[in-house]
């Protein structure tokens, strides 16, 4: 399965106790349509990751960048203090594919490498 979205918060990368490495992160897809009645309408969907592979990527994964993802879709279940059944999906990352910086990180790149043209002094 692939999915393409913009994640919402940087990366966390935790360790567990048996010290295996895992990035948790959580993604936005914005779809954008047009209703019946011509109107503009956006739908925002957040998803859970999760990518065991590769912990140096972490610090890549930062809020606002934009990532195209490879993976499965998993499902946790639980029971929590009340006696509740609980479920979670998580999208299962097999593959990252980063697109660009975020768009604040972009922006303030281009102020600092912004290139002034010197001025031509030419006899003709």
């Amino acid at each position: 399965m692939e999915l393409t979205g913009r994640l919402t918060a940087d990366a966390k990368l935790s360790t567990l106790k048996d010290e295996r490495q895992v990035i948790n992160f959580s993604i936005a897809i914005n779809e954008r349509y047009k209703s019946k009645s011509g109107e503009p309408k956006e739908v925002v969907t957040f998803i859970n990751c999760a990518y065991w592979i590769n912990p140096g990527i972490a610090p890549y994964l930062t809020k606002g960048t934009l990532v195209e993802l490879f993976g499965r879709i998993g499902v946790n279940a639980w029971t929590n203090a009340e006696g509740e059944a609980k479920a979670a999906l998580t999208f299962h990352v097999s593959n990252i594919k980063l697109h660009g910086k975020a768009k604040q990180q972009a922006t303030a790149a281009e102020k600092t490498t912004e290139i002034k043209p010197e001025k031509e002094d030419l006899p003709f």
